[in-house]
């Protein structure tokens, strides 16, 4: 796995997706540049660049900044749902695809304390919304409506699909040439 480096502040606006599609195309292309090194990046090469923003009463939520936010998005948040986009950017050769994948999360009444003990353990800190599924903040959550692997930051049916549209099949991911 290679990181992007890519400033996420750098990008804003009012629709998630977006905002998620523009993220995870300039993790891409940044990824490329990276591997390509100045030449035409090889078209036995895949770059898969996400990012992940949560939709909620008309605002795009990111990663918190610090605590004090955290805590303010969980109070909000507590007992309501939103709409968690991914967006999922993958490149080929010279040929790439951008899209979103959304999924409806619903979020537990959680009490004062327990947002406190959650943010206080950083996690919601590192990650966009300020929850996870697969995590700490698991719990906190009660139910999603769509894809989970959207929810965890790469949903992997739509990936599957963008692959194929690219030339990949999915089982030559995990199929390895002898020697």
């Amino acid at each position: 796995m290679i990181v992007s480096g890519v400033d996420e502040s750098q990008v804003t606006g009012d629709e998630a997706a977006v905002v998620a599609g523009r993220l995870a195309e300039l993790k891409c292309a940044a990824v490329a540049d990276q591997v390509a090194a100045g030449s035409a990046l090889p078209t036995d090469v895949v770059i898969v660049g996400c990012d992940t923003v949560l939709a909620l009463d008309g605002d795009v939520l990111g990663k918190p900044a610090d605590p004090a936010e955290a805590s303010a998005r969980w109070r909000r948040m507590r007992g309501r749902s939103g709409v968690l986009h991914t967006g999922h950017c993958v490149r080929r050769g010279d040929q790439m695809r951008n899209r979103d994948a959304a999924t409806t999360v619903h979020f537990a009444e959680v009490s004062d304390n327990e947002i406190d003990a959650y943010v206080a353990s950083g996690e919601p800190l590192r990650v966009a919304g300020a929850f996870t599924i697969d995590g700490l903040g698991g719990a906190f959550v009660t139910g999603i409506e769509g894809d989970h692997h959207n929810v965890v930051g790469l949903s992997l049916p739509l990936l599957r699909t963008m692959l194929a549209d690219l030339g990949v099949a999915w089982p030559d991911l995990w199929r390895r040439s002898p020697g």
